[in-house]
């Protein structure tokens, strides 16, 4: 909205160039999402503890028992601030924008309407998983029919490290970028059980994807580098830097011990963002590695149903996802966080590795 209003005036006053710059923009985007939550954020809180929308704890996690009646739901902040801030910066002319902002929407109403189950039945029972899994498709779907509807994006599927490697799905592309999307949004969705243990690796991916994003939408760079030009993407820097903002104003009320919760609001819509960041600028299979952090979650979980399953009852961890094994070996909540931050901070310095490493 800025940029649309005070470019034009650029002609007449020199100072309004500087908004041209997406840097420029994503830099003031961030800063203005972090502030926005940092200010509201007491007051948000105070109004979710005022309408009773706190957290009913997993009886298998005993050890959490503690956190009962948290205020949850804090997802809601993110999507504010991230928005505003988005709709304040970035160039609205500009479709992959709206296209991105409409995936954190949609994927952020599955996990509203999830909550709003579990505080309605009072229990940690919301929606469905297949109800969940066939909203996500249907988001994801939707978005995938309009992007590639665009002839200058490309159904080419980009291998990291091997630059001449880039077979092309043709329609099988589309089911392949629902599941990245979908992928993520349950991921990061399965690593939000501690305090600050999403959003911490959810930051770091959007830095990542910020990266990835604006160099893929540089025409030189891009060249330069040798990945994937995606012509008009680079406006989605702003969003990115937005994203990025509104997870750190988040954390500031997160971190350990936190004051409220993100829900699955705020996880399923960061999850799916991320994923659909990485279908946009075509660094898909990077999502691997700079979201390492929540694949392993996910892996988890899928062992430990699977080998329960197989062998009548027997578990790999003691609990999945993989967080809780660790709490109930013993290790502090805040060293867990910590230990996983670290990690996902290390992925992502080999996932921009990529850009020089081919």
């Amino acid at each position: 909205m800025l940029y649309n209003l005070l470019y034009p005036l650029s002609d007449d006053i020199t100072l309004f160039n500087v908004f041209r710059y997406i840097t420029f923009r994503s830099v003031w985007a961030l800063l203005t999402a972090l502030l926005l939550s940092i200010v509201l954020g007491p007051y948000f809180i105070k109004w979710l503890q005022r309408i009773k929308c706190g957290q009913y704890i997993q009886e298998e996690v005993s050890c959490h028992s503690g956190k009962a009646g948290t205020p949850t739901m804090g997802g809601l902040l993110i999507g504010f601030t991230m928005i505003t801030s988005s709709l304040l910066w970035c160039d609205l002319t500009n479709t992959r924008v709206w296209l991105t902002l409409f995936v954190f929407t949609g994927f952020g109403l599955v996990g509203f309407l999830d909550d709003f189950s579990k505080l309605r039945r009072k229990r940690n029972k919301g929606l469905s998983a297949k109800a969940k899994f066939l909203w996500q498709l249907l988001i994801a779907a939707t978005v995938m029919f309009v992007l590639v509807q665009d002839p200058a994006y490309s159904t080419q599927l980009a291998v990291p490290f091997f630059k001449n490697i880039a077979p092309d799905l043709g329609w099988l592309y589309i089911p392949f970028a629902m599941c990245v999307m979908v992928g993520a949004s349950n991921g990061v969705n399965l690593t939000d059980g501690m305090d600050g243990l999403a959003i911490g690796p959810t930051i770091i991916a959007g830095i990542v994807f910020a990266v990835f994003v604006y160099v893929a939408g540089h025409a030189q760079m891009s060249s330069y580098l040798q990945v994937a030009s995606v012509p008009g993407v680079g406006e989605v820097t702003v969003v990115c830097g937005a994203l990025i903002g509104a997870g750190m104003g988040f954390l500031w009320f997160n971190a350990y011990p936190a004051q409220v919760f993100m829900g699955d609001v705020g996880s399923l819509s960061l999850g799916g963002t991320l994923g659909f960041l990485a279908v946009l600028c075509k660094q898909e299979l990077i999502l691997l590695v700079a979201g390492g952090l929540f694949v392993v979650e996910t892996l988890s979980v899928i062992l430990q149903v699977g080998y329960f399953k197989f062998s009548g009852g027997k578990r790999i961890f003691r609990m999945a996802p993989l967080h809780h094994h660790f709490e109930l070996k013993g290790i502090p909540e805040s060293k867990v966080i910590i230990r996983f931050w670290i990690t996902s901070a290390l992925l992502g310095l080999v996932a921009l590795s990529v850009l020089k490493l081919r």
